[in-house]
């Protein structure tokens, strides 16, 4: 016969065994088991795993390099929306008795060729070429992405004529195809050159989403949804698109801040953005005749051209390590 059980204390835990005994655990045992049924601390249904993106997002925001870029872009940003925030003169203001004079109160970076002030035209010259490089990397993003994603999805005759397109467009030189198509264009506003950078940049987004999606429809959770009945639009927008447009966002990052050098290029050579237009790219190609005599002229809009491609550069590579899964 089995000997009865003993009381049990106040605040204390009878769990049975699977031998038919009583093994007693402290209620603060007890509850910790029950708030924890998974395991381990970090384990149980409590503990929800990150996404690609939140993940991402956590380390973005522990990396200096990406603190320090945001915070460049942010200040490029707002000054290109709002110049007049710290420059309170007109850019378009000049006078020739003070023409490649230097520094003077109240002037402190000095004067270019025509007597304008420098440092007013380094201010408002960030519009023109946030506004190309912005909304280049918008236009080419988004028609690349279409044309690709839908070529690496459907393959097939599609997927081959739009190989061959990009393989033409690629043997294009984009300098050179700048000087043939923007020097026929007498318009001055920023459009014609955006339209260009659209024109000769989208097959290499193109071939990077082409590339993300026929990576992502092999996954087993898109055989899934297929064999499930799901529809090419349900599948490409719910399934393989969230999961294809990371390698697309690091190039466009990246490319973002070519694609302000582009625009300085094409200005400097006399057929990007034209004056009366105030652009880095037409004040260092109007100040590359005095470099001797007047560096200062040279040396302010090629440094805020150099640091502003430089910051676009250091936030994709920040990008690019953190929702690369192969660099963790």
């Amino acid at each position: 016969m089995p000997e009865p059980l003993e009381p049990v204390e106040e605040g204390r835990a009878i769990a049975a065994t699977g031998a038919g005994g009583a093994t007693d655990l402290a209620m603060e045992e007890g509850e910790t088991l029950e708030k924890t049924p998974g395991g381990p601390k970090g384990t149980g249904p409590e503990s929800k795993a990150r996404s690609l993106w939140s993940d991402a997002w956590h380390d973005l925001r522990r990396n200096p390099v990406f603190i320090i870029s945001g915070l460049i872009i942010v200040f490029l940003v707002i000054i290109a929306i709002w110049p007049s925030l710290i420059a309170s003169g007109d850019p378009l203001d000049c006078d020739l008795s003070k023409a490649q004079e230097g520094s003077q109160p109240g002037h402190p970076f000095g004067f270019n060729g025509q007597g304008c002030d420098v440092y007013t035209r380094t201010v408002y010259g960030a519009r023109a070429s946030i506004q190309v490089g912005v909304f280049a990397t918008l236009g080419v993003t988004l028609l690349g992405s279409v044309l690709g994603g839908l070529a690496g999805f459907f393959g097939g005759a599609w997927d081959g004529l739009l190989s061959r397109i990009t393989d033409i467009f690629f043997a294009i030189p984009v300098i050179l195809g700048g000087l043939v198509l923007l020097s026929v264009v007498s318009n001055n506003t920023v459009w014609p050159v955006i339209g260009f950078m659209v024109l000769l940049g989208w097959p290499q987004i193109s071939r990077i989403a082409r590339g993300s999606v026929i990576t992502a429809k092999q996954n087993d959770y898109v055989q899934a949804a297929r064999a499930l009945g799901a529809s090419n639009s349900r599948m490409l927008l719910r399934h393989i698109t969230p999961n294809a447009v990371a390698p697309v966002i690091v190039v466009a990052t990246i490319a973002l801040g070519t694609y302000i050098a582009l625009e300085a290029t094409l200005s400097f050579l006399g057929v990007g953005l034209k004056p009366p237009t105030v652009s880095w790219g037409i004040d260092i190609s109007s100040a590359s005749p005095y470099v001797r005599n007047a560096p200062h002229m040279l040396l302010w809009p090629s440094g805020a051209l150099a640091i502003t491609v430089l910051a676009f550069i250091m936030l994709g590579d920040a990008v690019r390590d953190a929702l690369d899964p192969k660099l963790r």
